[in-house]
């Protein structure tokens, strides 16, 4: 993809809230929108203090296979610059239909709501680093 096509491309929003970025998805992602997305996400990582990312799909009706795959490859290039992501609000079709296409989003945490998400990451130790002494390890919020 050019530069000038790149200009072109929509792109989805991508909220800081502290040192988290969010990010909602509705309806159907192009593929071109999803390849930008993953670009912006690494780009926001890279550029400030960023230690979780949550993806929310609660608008998301189909993820397909390229989708899968782009999530899967945030959250590995997340995860290689020390930030964390929860993906937030999957339907329980959506959980069928990756199931089916044996699309298991390795790196890629779950949560049943944005809230969920953010309090998952804020319980969370950073990756590679162990529990806080005295503060129980919270994984299963979701």
């Amino acid at each position: 993809m050019t530069s000038r096509e790149q200009d072109h491309t929509p792109r989805v929003p991508v909220l800081m809230l502290g040192q988290t970025l969010l990010v909602t998805l509705q309806g159907e992602l192009q593929d071109a929108v999803a390849g930008q997305l993953q670009d912006d996400i690494v780009s926001r990582i890279a550029a400030g203090p960023v230690t979780g990312v949550v993806i929310d799909i609660t608008g998301v009706d189909i993820v397909d296979s390229y989708l899968g795959r782009v999530l899967a490859e945030i959250a590995s290039s997340a995860r290689l610059m020390a930030a964390r992501t929860v993906l937030a609000g999957m339907r329980p079709a959506v959980a069928i239909t990756l199931a089916e296409l044996g699309l298991t989003l390795p790196g890629l945490r779950t949560a049943l709501d944005v809230g969920r998400a953010l309090a998952l990451l804020s319980h969370s130790p950073p990756t590679g680093s162990p529990p806080h002494p005295g503060r129980a390890h919270h994984a299963d919020l979701c």
